[in-house]
């Protein structure tokens, strides 16, 4: 493996643990925030060079066509943690990066289809992303209501 790959792969291994060290802690705390930025920079890292890899087709391809995807959701998700803005600004940062997360994990399951498993290659891709984008999008409506509710705005309700 070349040194663009090594650095590409170990990217890819300090993202994927740092997102679940996100996702495991109490959002909000020093922690959460550490780990986060962990993440995100190692997706920034993991991006970049995704962008510069042409082994497989020899110029650009559907591969680098998700890096930029996955690029948009991280900055996305930075910029609303920054600015703070549009209010519920922490709905819009946990989204993008819950979307984040689940876009690496895809990734990850189509390279492990492919490369250990005996089957068409387009097919392993296909079949291994939409499986995680669907486990992804049902943890993601099942749970983040839950977790952003400490910090969303109370609504005024009547009171009998």
């Amino acid at each position: 493996m070349d040194v663009l790959g090594t650095l590409h792969f170990a990217t890819a291994l300090t993202a994927m643990s740092a997102g679940a060290i996100v996702i495991a802690l109490p959002k909000g705390r020093r922690a959460h925030r550490a780990a986060g930025w962990v993440y995100a920079i190692a997706m920034l890292l993991l991006n970049g060079t995704a962008l510069l890899i042409y082994d497989l087709f020899g110029r650009f391809g559907p591969f680098h066509f998700a890096a930029i995807l996955s690029l948009l959701t991280v900055v996305m998700g930075l910029l609303a943690a920054r600015r703070r803005r549009p209010r519920p600004w922490v709905a819009h940062h946990a989204a993008w990066m819950s979307w984040s997360v689940v876009g690496l994990y895809a990734a990850a399951a189509s390279e492990i289809s492919t490369r250990y498993l005996d089957v068409d290659f387009w097919g392993a891709v296909l079949a291994a992303t939409l499986v995680v984008i669907a486990i992804g999008a049902l943890l993601i409506r099942r749970h983040l209501p839950g977790a952003m509710q400490p910090f969303l705005p109370r609504t005024s309700g009547s009171s009998a």
